[in-house]
Formats: structure tokens, sequence, C-alpha cells
């Protein structure tokens, strides 16, 4: 098969192209790789904490390849950051030439990532492009998929979704003109389980924050003992 890193957000559409590729069985990933932002040790965008990181690596049975990038860094950094990334993945795998990205429809997203793979000498794969993102959804929920919303662009939608379960409820109620999966930056992901881990992740949730006077970040922890583990979806 095909040896490929996946470009790893800790979201569910992340998770879910993990999850398509050993479905189809023609692509074995072999490693993750994500772009964390120093000083805050969290995955860029999502805000994930790095330890939910290597938890989620545990479960999905992959090794993580991690990006720095400096806060507020523009698009030669994160560039140069990605392209290190790629190096040392293709120092560990020789030979390695493939990465996929778990979106959905946004035309110049994918032309902007496949022109910078073929600047680096990488083919990017999309194995979730262009389905349908109410079905997607759907089926992400009938799948197993757990996850919780960890940010919310509050220009888009109630601060007070900012940690609630990604379920049939939540789907119901999102306003129209709201992308199901969030594709227009509506919303990220914190994905617990699913069928492309081993099991799910204990997750506590923890304070709400509002970052830039725009985005709704809510944190979850590796649940100890005491702790209050985040609420189940309800289907």
């Amino acid at each position: 098969m095909t040896r490929a890193l996946l470009s790893w957000s800790g979201g569910k559409d992340a998770a879910w192209a993990l999850h398509a590729l050993r479905q189809a069985g023609e692509v074995e990933v072999v490693g993750l790789l994500t772009t964390l932002t120093e000083g805050y040790d969290r995955i860029s965008m999502q805000g994930i904490r790095r330890e939910v990181l290597h938890a989620q690596a545990r479960a999905a049975g992959l090794p993580v390849i991690e990006a720095w990038i400096p806060q507020a860094a523009d698009n030669a950094r994160y560039e140069a950051s990605f392209a290190d990334a790629l190096a040392r993945a293709r120092a560990r795998w020789p030979g390695l030439a493939h990465i996929a990205f778990g979106d959905l429809f946004l035309a110049d997203i994918r032309a902007w990532r496949e022109a910078l793979c073929a600047h680096l000498g990488w083919t990017p794969l999309f194995p979730l492009f262009g389905h349908d993102t109410a079905q997607l959804a759907r089926a992400m929920l009938a799948g197993g998929l757990r996850a919780h919303l960890c940010c919310v662009d509050t220009t888009r939608l109630a601060p007070a979704l900012a940690g609630r379960a990604f379920d049939a409820a939540l789907l119901q109620a999102l306003p129209a003109g709201i992308d199901p999966c969030g594709e227009h930056g509506e919303f990220h992901t914190c994905v617990q389980a699913g069928p492309m881990f081993t099991a799910p992740l204990a997750l506590a949730r923890g304070d709400s924050v509002l970052r830039e006077g725009r985005f709704a970040y809510t944190d979850f922890l590796l649940a100890a003992e005491g702790q209050v583990p985040a609420d189940p979806p309800q289907d």
C-alpha cells in the first residue's frame, strides 16, 4: 500500500479521514503531523492540549511528528515549519511522499495545499473532499465518532456552544448557513472516541475563554480521578 502521513488537527475531520483511509485499504497511514503553537503547548487553531494530542495518537496507534510555530506566525513561518516536519518524517520513513488532509470542500484551501506540497516534493491526498457535509456529519455519529466543540467563532455561533458535544442535537440546532461540519471555520472539535481509536479517551471539561475578542475556546484535559468528565453526546 501507499504509505502516507496524515495532517492531524485533533478534530473530527482528521479523525474521520484516518478511518476512511483505513477502511479503503489502499493507503497505510504511518504517522500524524500536527502543528503546535509555542508558549501555549497546544494544537494551533483547535487549542487542544499537547498531552491530549498524544493520547489521541496512542489511541490511533500512530506516532506524532510535531511542527512548532511561534504565536502569531505568518504564512512563511508556517510553511517553513511544515517543510521541516515533512523532512523529518521522510528521514524516519525513507521514500515517504504522501500526506493526507481532512479538507471537505474548500477549493482554495485544497489548491494552496497542492501547490505547497508540489513545491516540497510531496503528493497530497484528500479522502473526504467533495462529500456532502450533512451526510458526512451523520455518518460520523452513526459510526461512533464522539467529539466536543473546543473552539467557536462567536461571529457565527453563540459562545455558549463552546464545549458542547458534537451530536445529533447540535446538528439540529445549528442556524441556517452554518456548515454541519464547520468547514467554514464556524467551529472546531476535539475528538475523544471513534472507530479510528482502540479505546475512547477519558476527557474532563476545563475552563472556557474568549480570545482575540472572537474565538471562544473550551479546554479539555485528560481526566484524572475526581474530575468531572466531559458530558457524553446525546444521540
